[in-house]
Parts: structure tokens; sequence; C-alpha cells
């Protein structure tokens, strides 16, 4: 027997065993978890999207004191008098 008629054979004792009984409340369980997960995932989001509101926010008011754009006052050069 070669191995690939090796596998087809366990694959075929396996088909040929009886099924194991599929318990009656599986779909209500796999549905109230599945309703848990989405639950999960929607709070995670709304919680990120809030986060990142927050951070913009922090971020719009640091600039607004800061102003990084604007060039720094020359502190290394005594300023020019007298020309």
């Amino acid at each position: 027997m070669s191995r690939r008629e090796d596998k087809e054979a366990a694959v075929r004792r396996l088909l040929d065993t009886p099924h194991p009984p599929v318990p009656g409340d599986l779909a209500r369980r796999a549905a109230e978890r599945g309703a848990r997960r989405a639950h999960r995932a929607r709070r995670i989001r709304r919680a990120l999207w809030f986060l990142g509101a927050v951070a913009v926010l922090a971020f719009t008011a640091w600039a607004s004191v800061a102003r990084p754009w604007e060039v720094p006052p020359a502190e290394t050069t005594p300023p020019l008098e007298g020309w």
C-alpha cells in the first residue's frame, strides 16, 4: 500500500464509524456566543474611536499652544545692532 492509500483508508474508517451525538442546545449556545463576541467587538471598536478622538483633541490643543510650525527665535547669535 502506498502512503496515499493508507490515508484514504484511514479517512474511510473515520467516516464509517457512527457520528457522535450533537447536543440539542448547540445552536442556541453558538448564537449566544456569537452575540457576546459581536457586542464585545462593538464595545472595543467604540472605545478605540473614543480614544482616537481624544488623542486628536489633545494634539490639537497642544499644537495650538506650542505652535511647533513656527521657527524658534535664534538664541545662538547676539542681536545685530548699530549697522
